[in-house]
């Protein structure tokens, strides 16, 4: 960490008035509006002082900046070595914030693994500049012309005159330079690249190996209190007329007396209770007596029937030749729908967040993953000016998507303004669980065939996904947002599959929320990419081809179809393999291999492509019981330049864990139209002995633009498993999460798991 003042927003201030110093900025705009139908929210705010994205000091330090936060990813590390290298500079010379609305441009959220592939190119641009000015005024100084000019390590000098060197102190030295960043600067080449491209040690690590004031949960001020809130009993439902209107009476005698006791504030459905101590705080949510009038709910035990009974507005996506007539030439018609269950990202630390409301405005630490929408969430609910408002961004349990870190900050600040002095909120188990964003529940329903020749013939897809984007819940319960439905346009991410189907007919039924959703790594795109994949293995099969050979014979895309064929290689695929198929092996064991391709297509339709990603999984199951074994699971992954390797394998693994752990494991458990799966026993997860060996394939590509690997390695996943299981067990699995139960069930023939 670097060292800075008391919030970033004095350390910013500090920076502009500095001398001996070279900043590259960007001046003071209103950010980007989002996308029709896409996240983010609307705001006009112009900050005072102008975005720094580079600061070159005269002791040798470079400081960067980036909007968007380090989930675990290892941008941080990453940006720090395209910084380094663009400036020929130490690694160990560059500190990075990320994220702090009061020093940190607003780059928008930080989703659709866009940071190395997007964002980080004004940084990149600035860093260049940066350089670009140093050679100059190093070639003056020296009396040579800049092509004579070498640099390393932070020093410039003539490689003729290897003893003149000159360092930042000399050349900065009485300098205020102030660059404004381009919009275009030529950056390195990969072939002079030196740091980009070497597998480097994470920085943030040594900070959390050690104890270091790190994670929002450890943060604490002088006078703080200890805040807990008591939610509605409409559990993880924020849309309907009940929604911050349900409250019918606190009972502040309740709690009267309790040690500790500070105040008891109510907004609307908004209840929380503040205390000297957070054992006093727990006390007293756990006694204060609150008689709520409980609404109906509909029933989401079917979670199929509840998203096919949402009014939806269909949109088409992409429509190519004629694909009624096709299907109606094909020999034969496969018609399947895929079921998807609601999920959650299951952070393993409940959220926390610490805030402080001061007359001159508030400041609030927290583990958000887009601090600079929280702010303005914050501003629109105490009513007050957005660049008043400061978030600080610290580290967090993941989410890869949304959990309640906005929420509880939010209930931080309503319930600071009340008391007037810091709180720190820390939610429960129970209600991170209840009233996190969900990863939606999806739909898709696929028609396709194969013609008389055995290739592709025609594809009828489409695919609903119901997710509100989540608003801000402290909004929602104090009344100060109208709790309507509302629908975000986000099914359609890789809706397109990447098979040549010479008829195709996409199409997405946009739908509102029923259950509060956000995003869940992957998005839809794996939902969808999982009937693309799952579906195209029946129809390898119902045209009697190897189901590998058949991808490629219709993968137009050369890199995916190198990429697929390399990882098949280091799998030992052989053409024309088959698994157990029903009949158990001599150990008793059934066995299958899968295979599944899919390059992670997002934001705005028709979007854009993060990384390419392809897996061949080897698993038994046992015919008696449903329990599966990963025996061998290789994942390939395209990702253009990498900057550092090791982040890479890094997220690879991630994405193997998590998406085998909601494949196997993870499902949202509802009673009477809430959620019910309060606590891990109700919604477990992949545990360490559960973890497969996974061997990871990287494709060299460090000529290529890096494109994004946060979520790629997750798309395919899905498909994957559900096709070795299809190999190894004979019956077809279209509905996650494929438990040991279910798949018991379906082996015995008393499941409908299967069609």
């Amino acid at each position: 960490m670097i060292e800075h003042g008391p919030t970033p927003k004095d350390f910013r201030q500090a920076l502009l008035d500095s001398d001996d110093s070279l900043l590259v900025l960007r001046p003071p705009q209103a950010a980007a509006r989002p996308a029709p139908g896409q996240p983010g929210v609307v705001s006009d705010y112009v900050p005072a002082l102008p975005d720094i994205f580079i600061a070159v000091r005269g002791d040798g330090s470079v400081l960067a900046f980036n909007g968007h936060v380090d989930l675990g990813t290892g941008i941080r590390t990453a940006l720090g070595q395209l910084v380094a290298e663009e400036l020929d500079a130490e690694l160990g010379r560059v500190s990075v914030m990320l994220g702090h609305t009061e020093a940190a441009p607003n780059q928008g959220p930080t989703i659709a693994s866009s940071t190395i592939q997007i964002s980080a190119m004004p940084l990149r641009r600035a860093a260049a500049q940066a350089r670009a000015w140093l050679l100059a005024r190093a070639a003056q100084r020296l009396g040579v012309a800049e092509e004579a000019v070498a640099v390393a390590d932070g020093a410039f000098f003539c490689p003729a005159e290897p003893g003149r060197r000159l360092g930042y102190a000399e050349l900065l030295a009485g300098e205020r330079v102030r660059l404004e960043v381009a919009a275009e600067f030529p950056l390195k080449p990969a072939s002079a690249h030196k740091l980009v491209g070497r597998s480097t040690p994470r920085v943030d690590i040594p900070a959390k190996a050690t104890g270091a004031l790190t994670f929002v949960h450890d943060m604490r001020l002088p006078g703080m209190l200890h805040g807990r809130v008591v939610r509605p009993p409409y559990a993880g439902i924020d849309c309907g007329d009940f929604v911050g209107r349900s409250l019918v009476k606190v009972d502040r005698d309740s709690v009267r007396g309790l040690p500790g006791l500070v105040d008891v504030v109510v907004i609307g459905d908004f209840v929380g209770v503040v205390a000297e101590r957070e054992e006093q705080a727990i006390a007293a949510m756990k006694a204060l007596k609150v008689e709520w009038r409980l609404p109906a709910l509909p029933a989401l035990d079917d979670v199929e029937a509840a998203i096919r009974a949402i009014p939806a507005v269909r949109r088409p996506l992409r429509e190519e030749g004629d694909t009624d007539a096709a299907l109606a030439a094909a020999p034969a018609v496969l018609a399947r729908s895929y079921v998807w269950p609601y999920q959650m990202h299951g952070s393993i630390g409940p959220s926390c967040a610490l805030a402080d409301y001061r007359e001159g405005g508030l400041t609030v630490w927290s583990g958000t993953q887009n601090p600079h929408m929280l702010r303005v969430d914050l501003a629109r609910l105490l009513q007050v000016d957005e660049g008043g408002i400061e978030v600080v961004r610290m580290e967090a349990a993941g989410c890869y998507g949304r959990n309640c870190a906005d929420d509880v900050g939010a209930d931080a600040a309503l319930l600071s303004r009340a008391v007037g002095r810091p709180v720190r909120v820390q939610l429960s188990r129970e209600q991170e669980h209840a009233w996190e964003p969900k990863g939606a529940g999806q739909l898709m329903d696929v028609k396709g065939a194969v013609d008389a020749a055995g290739n592709l013939a025609a594809y009828d897809f489409v695919a609903r996904y119901p997710s509100n984007d989540a608003p801000l819940l402290a909004l929602l319960l104090t009344g100060a947002l109208d709790p309507a439905p509302r629908m975000l346009e986000m099914g359609d991410r890789t809706a397109v599959p990447p098979y040549a189907y010479p008829n195709m007919r996409i199409a997405c039924d946009d739908v509102p929320a029923i259950v509060r959703a956000g995003w869940l790594r992957g998005v839809s795109a794996l939902p969808n990419s999982f009937a693309h994949d799952s579906f195209i293995d029946e129809l390898a099969v119902a045209a009697g081809a190897d189901r590998v050979e058949f991808r490629l014979r219709h993968l137009p895309d050369s890199r995916a179809a190198d990429l697929l064929r390399a990882v098949a290689e280091q799998a030992g695929w052989q053409p024309g393999c088959r698994g157990s198929r029903g009949t158990p092996d001599a150990d008793g064991l059934l066995r299958g291999r899968g295979a599944s391709y899919a390059r992670y297509v997002h934001s705005k339709f028709p979007g854009f492509g993060a990384a390419w990603s392809a897996w061949i999984i080897d698993l038994a199951v046992d015919p008696a019981s449903g329990a599966v074994t990963v025996e061998r699971l290789v994942v390939g992954q395209d990702t253009g330049m990498m900057v550092n390797p090791d982040g890479v394998r890094h997220q690879i693994h991630g994405n193997v864990l998590q998406t085998l752990s909601r494949m196997f494991k993870e499902e949202v458990r509802f009673a009477d139209g809430r959620v019910a799966a309060l606590e891990w026993g109700a919604y477990p997860i992949l545990g360490f002995a559960e973890v497969p060996p996974v061997e990871v394939l990287l494709m060299p590509r460090q000529d290529e633009p890096p494109l994004g690997a946060g979520e790629s390695a997750s798309v395919p996943g899905a498909a994957a498993v559900a096709n070795a299981l299809f190999d190894a067990t004979g019956l077809r699995f279209r509905r996650p999460p494929f438990t040991r139960a279910r798949i018991g069930e379906a082996l015995a023939g008393v499941c409908d798991v299967v069609g």
